[in-house]
Formats: C-alpha cells, sequence, structure tokens
C-alpha cells in the first residue's frame, strides 16, 4: 500500500457523506499530510425504491467503500458510525470514532406547529427502529418510508409525501438544517442506533503504521470511543444488522461507562432493554453482557421473528 503523504478517503457521495469527509480531512490538515476525497456510490444510494431491510442487512452503504480499502483504491473509508454493519471484514479494522453530536432523533417539519404528539400525524422514515419505536410510544403517528439522501427527504416532505420527519439530529445539524427540527425526543426512551452521532474511519489492518498514527492523533475522541465500542459490541454479539430494531447508548460518567440496549419487535409491542455499568477497560464485555441479557430475557425471540419477517 501506498506511503504517501497523502491520505485517500473513501465516502459516499451524498451531501451529507461528503460533508463527513471534508471534515475528517479538516482534522488531518494540521499533521501535515495531504487528503484526497473519493466518491463511491453504494448499493444503497442506487436503490431507492425498497426498504434497506429488502435489500439486504449487511454493509447496504459501506460494502462498495470496503471492497476499495481492500484493493488498496483508498486509504481510510469514512461512514456514520451507525450505518456500520457489526461484523466488518476480517481485513479491516476501525481506527478512529469523532467526537460525537447530541445523539437525539428529531422531527422536522416545514410546519413549526407540529410535535410528536399531534394527532393522526404522517412521519416518513426509513428505519425500523424508529418505525417501531413510533409503534409503542405515539400509536398517533403513521409511518411511512421515505428513502434517499437527507436533501431527496426533505424534498418528498416539502413534495406532502408526509407532514415530518424523522432523523438522527446530527446529519440535520451537519447539513445546517437547524431551522425545521420541530421537535427532539428524548434518548431515555427513545434510544438511538448504535453509533448515532459519531463518524467512524475505517482502514485495512495493513496500512501503513505512520498513516494510522494520524488518524489516531488527529481524528479520534477517546471518549466517544470507548462508548461505541461497547455499543458495537453490543450489537456483534446480538448479531444485528442495521435493518434490525436495535438500539443501543453508552455514556461515559468519569470511571464508569453506563450501556443502555435492547430490541423492539416491528409491531412497537414488545420492548427488550437492559442497562448496566463498567469500566472504560470492559467495555467489549460490558457489551456482550448486555446483549446476552437481552437475549435470555426475550430478545431471541424478538430476533427470531422478526427474521421470519424480513
Amino acid at each position: 500500500m501506498p506511503h504517501s503523504k497523502t491520505i485517500r478517503i473513501g465516502t459516499r457521495g451524498s451531501k451529507l457523506a461528503l460533508w463527513q469527509a471534508e471534515h475528517i480531512a479538516s482534522l488531518i490538515k494540521p499533521s501535515g499530510y495531504t487528503t484526497e476525497i473519493i466518491p463511491i456510490e453504494t448499493r444503497g444510494d442506487k436503490i431507492l425504491d425498497v426498504s434497506i431491510a429488502k435489500i439486504g442487512s449487511k454493509g447496504v452503504f459501506t460494502e462498495e467503500i470496503e471492497a476499495k480499502l481492500l484493493d488498496g483504491s483508498i486509504d481510510i473509508a469514512v461512514h456514520s458510525a451507525k450505518d456500520l454493519s457489526s461484523d466488518i471484514p476480517e481485513e479491516l479494522e476501525l481506527v478512529a470514532f469523532t467526537e460525537r453530536e447530541l445523539v437525539n432523533d428529531v422531527i422536522v417539519s416545514t410546519n413549526k406547529n407540529i410535535k410528536i404528539t399531534s394527532d393522526k400525524l404522517v412521519v416518513g422514515t426509513s428505519s425500523t427502529r424508529r418505525v417501531a419505536f413510533l409503534k409503542h410510544f405515539y400509536p398517533n403517528v403513521k409511518a411511512v418510508s421515505i428513502r434517499g439522501n437527507l436533501q431527496t427527504r426533505l424534498s418528498k416532505l416539502q413534495a406532502g409525501e408526509c407532514d415530518a420527519l424523522l432523523l438522527a439530529y446530527a446529519g440535520v445539524h451537519r447539513m445546517g438544517y437547524d431551522d425545521l427540527i420541530v421537535d427532539k425526543i428524548e434518548t431515555s426512551y427513545f434510544v438511538p442506533a448504535v453509533g448515532q452521532g459519531s463518524i467512524a474511519i475505517e482502514c485495512h489492518k495493513k496500512l501503513s503504521f505512520e498513516k494510522k498514527e494520524i488518524i489516531a492523533r488527529w481524528v479520534n475522541h477517546p471518549q466517544t470511543e470507548i462508548c461505541i465500542r461497547a455499543e458495537r459490541a453490543f450489537l456483534k454479539t446480538l448479531h444485528g444488522g442495521c435493518s434490525i430494531p436495535a438500539f443501543g447508548y453508552a455514556h461515559l460518567d468519569g470511571d464508569i461507562i453506563s450501556l443502555k440496549a435492547g430490541i423492539i419487535s416491528l409491531d412497537g409491542q414488545r420492548v427488550v432493554k437492559v442497562k448496566r455499568s463498567g469500566t472504560p477497560e470492559e467495555v467489549k464485555e460490558l457489551g456482550e453482557a448486555v446483549a446476552n441479557e437481552v437475549l435470555t430475557i426475550g430478545g431471541e425471540q424478538i430476533l427470531k421473528e422478526i427474521r421470519q419477517q424480513l
């Protein structure tokens, strides 16, 4: 693999993905390395008329980018951490996670009077987790499938396909649409997806030590990394892909990391949720323990039913 002073960054081609790649490039810049951004189209970007669950739960937004890492066309891949599959190829590794934005889901609308509790609200989302949580907590809401990048979804909102969109705060904020946020949903019950709010950096294990050091030093946020490693250990043990309505959110308070995670049935009727704490040195064990408890107290049955339905 090349050892030049340029780091080639692979990314999806949407405005948000390119913003994220530019952000990583700006973090790397003080190191003295230059960067080159290489946009790559993924299956999830090409197929917009069916749900993510129907395309296949693994690597919908990452497979083509990972292929470029494997063949050496790029040095690092930039992903929304929540889009990453729980299992990544053996030859690859995650080397950095950026400082997390607010992890909340938000309601976005051009109608300022809308709230999540509004009667007969039609909300657009492509996430099985969000749909299930809406059914569970807000039976007043009708969820409709809205796919595509943020700008595509906003144009569908403006065309009247829904009253509001349910999105991650991070993407809305990064694209400068804060003024369209009409409601913020608390994470205490509407638990986010694993990794939500952070940008993950993936590379080949054989990438030069110097480049890995640069990424670790200039891009990685250690506290965020600890939290997301715990969440990802949970998801990996659960064997959850991005079409499974699993959720997980860890936060660090001094020397204690707390992880709240679980799974919800597609109809929103049953939620299995576990909260445990540990030390930052035990993130893998913490994630695994939470997942095993979730599976034992009803999560396994929910997972089995979900796999039959998807």
